[in-house]
């Protein structure tokens, strides 16, 4: 334990503890923050050394093969003993095949992104015995959600990182942590960069948060040093959602630092729209290009460091990375100031 995070006061610490204890107690893990499934980025080394960390690494599966997940996992495996998960998409192609892989593996913890999960897919979650995390955009989707039976819903809004919803984290907490929270553990996202707004969520009912840009500048992080110094540098108002040039094109707005990869998205828009047009795609392919396009563009920055023409994928709490250091220290200290905030609310 760090020293941020042995100066945490008892009562603040106990409160903390009692608020996050269903979000632990689901995850397996010492603090309910799940690690925000980052392309690219949370891989085996920033995802083990999360678990490690005492919160929950989740590996992004993003548009890996099922070969490479079942190495992902592997590898991950042997850099911790402590439990993580698996962010699956669910548009992906694979999806029942990775979600196999995900349970040869044991991985105790499945968390899809990306729309409404496909048929079948949650009964393929339940069935290898994982527990199933799900995104929830909206308060009626929420409720179908747990009819269906996950496990755990993720609440995230419009100020993360990548694909994002139209609604902010505030308006979404609040309208959807008491209609549901009792029913099943929900973690907020979207825009936490410190510990005192993970206090706030949970005081209003959520059982943990999930932070992505908070740890992008992780030590561990395999991030290129030019992509950790555009987040050092950048401030919340450089985090700008990507726009939508065809209402055919079901395109998911994407937040991330403004760069000329801004402009070759909205060229590569024109370029799907076009093959729409000439009936040279369908609309599932049209989706999946987009997808393809993200991916690609997401490595040049994160691993080949073309801060220029790559997406730089951040949340609006970019503003709140300031240097690069070890994990522990970011988790320790989010826990502090967490703590903290409870200590003085209660005072």
């Amino acid at each position: 334990m760090t020293a941020v995070a042995s100066g945490i006061a008892a009562a603040g610490g106990e409160r903390l503890a009692s608020l996050m204890v269903r979000g632990t107690a689901l995850l397996g893990c010492d603090y309910a923050i799940l690690g925000g499934a980052m392309s690219w980025v949370s891989e085996r080394n920033l995802v083990a050394a999360m678990s490690n960390a005492g919160m929950f690494g989740v590996i992004a599966c993003g548009a890996m093969t099922p070969a490479l997940l079942d190495a992902e996992i592997a590898a991950t495996k042997a850099l911790t003993a402590r439990p993580f998960g698996v962010n699956l998409i669910t548009m992906h192609p694979d999806l029942m095949e990775l979600i196999a892989v995900c349970h040869r593996h044991q991985v105790g913890h499945i968390v899809l992104a990306g729309g409404l999960p496909p048929g079948g897919s949650l009964e393929a979650v339940k069935a290898g015995g994982a527990k199933l995390i799900a995104f929830a955009p909206a308060l009626s989707l929420a409720k179908k959600l747990i009819r269906s039976g996950v496990d755990a819903l993720i609440i995230e809004g419009m100020e993360a990182g990548g694909h994002i919803g139209p609604v902010s984290t505030s308006v979404l907490a609040q309208e959807i942590l008491p209609a549901v929270a009792a029913e099943v553990p929900v973690f907020v996202a979207g825009g936490i960069g410190r510990g005192e707004a993970i206090a706030g969520y949970l005081e209003m009912g959520a059982s943990g948060v999930q932070l992505g840009t908070r740890f992008v500048c992780a030590t561990e992080s395999i991030a290129h040093v030019a992509f950790k110094k555009a987040f050092i540098r950048a401030s919340a108002r450089d985090a700008v959602a990507s726009t939508q040039l065809d209402a055919r094109l079901p395109v998911i707005p994407v937040r991330a630092l403004k760069n000329s990869g801004t402009e070759l998205f909205t060229a590569k828009q024109r370029e799907v729209a076009q093959l729409l047009d000439e009936g040279k795609v369908e609309m599932a392919e049209a989706q999946l290009q987009i997808e393809h396009y993200w991916a690609g563009a997401l490595r040049r920055a994160v691993i080949d460091g073309d801060i220029e023409h790559g997406s730089l994928m951040a949340g609006q709490s970019v503003g709140m990375v300031t240097r690069e250091e070890p994990l522990a220290d970011i988790v320790a200290q989010l826990v502090a100031e967490a703590a903290a905030a409870l200590e003085r609310r209660a005072a």
